[in-house]
């Protein structure tokens, strides 16, 4: 009699208000899918493939700074001649970059 009856309240955001909460998340996921992830997936491939396309007399750069031609190439790994009669083994994955021919007698 004095209380009167209490219903309950429609939801503020509808049916699909969850969507719309999901919506920043989602949005940051794609952003960052092609500013990051998409560019580092690309690098990858290219260095894969430029590994695997090494030959006898390429001149590359390691991952440590030394620069030498390629004399004989294994699965995993590289033999590079630094200088005249000196030859260091190194693993595929330390080639960084491949150089132009002749650019070692250049410096």
């Amino acid at each position: 009699m004095f209380i009167s009856n209490a219903y309950a309240q429609a939801s503020p955001l509808g049916a699909d208000g969850n969507l719309m909460s999901f919506l920043p998340i989602i949005l940051m996921f794609v952003v960052l899918y092609f500013l990051m992830i998409r560019p580092q997936m690309k690098r990858q491939k290219e260095q894969k493939s430029m590994m695997d396309a090494l030959a006898k007399n390429d001149e590359v750069v390691t991952a440590g700074g030394i620069l030498g031609k390629v004399t004989k190439v294994a699965d995993a790994y590289v033999t590079l001649e630094i200088s005249s009669g000196t030859e260091i083994v190194v693993q595929k994955s330390a080639v960084t970059m491949l150089l132009p021919k002749g650019s070692i007698k250049a410096i």
